[in-house]
């Protein structure tokens, strides 16, 4: 049983790493807390804020490629690639994902 419990931890620590570092390096909670956090985290200027479903719902149910659209051209207070000047749209993605969840 100890054993079965030490490797359900390591595969749930692993997860969880793979969740925030992509194959290509990019780590989506590091960007996410360097350039979204500051709206994102506190609802600045009217952001949806991190996990918030009922924020989010309306959005997310746009669709991926809507809301791609906005983080690259900016929407409301936020500035277009919302600080993000070298992130990929797979990038952009991975934070959508990170921010709405």
């Amino acid at each position: 049983m100890k054993n079965l419990l030490a490797k359900l931890m390591l595969v749930s620590l692993f997860m969880g790493f793979a969740v925030f570092v992509q194959a290509d390096g990019f780590n989506v909670e590091e960007k996410y807390k360097s350039t979204c956090n500051m709206c994102h985290g506190s609802g600045a200027a009217g952001a949806p804020r991190k996990g918030d479903a009922n924020a989010w719902a309306a959005r997310l149910a746009q669709g991926e490629d809507a809301l791609l659209a906005s983080v690259k051209n900016g929407k409301g207070a936020m500035p277009a690639k919302g600080l993000c000047s070298d992130c990929t749209d797979e990038q952009f993605k991975a934070l959508i994902n990170y921010v709405s969840h």
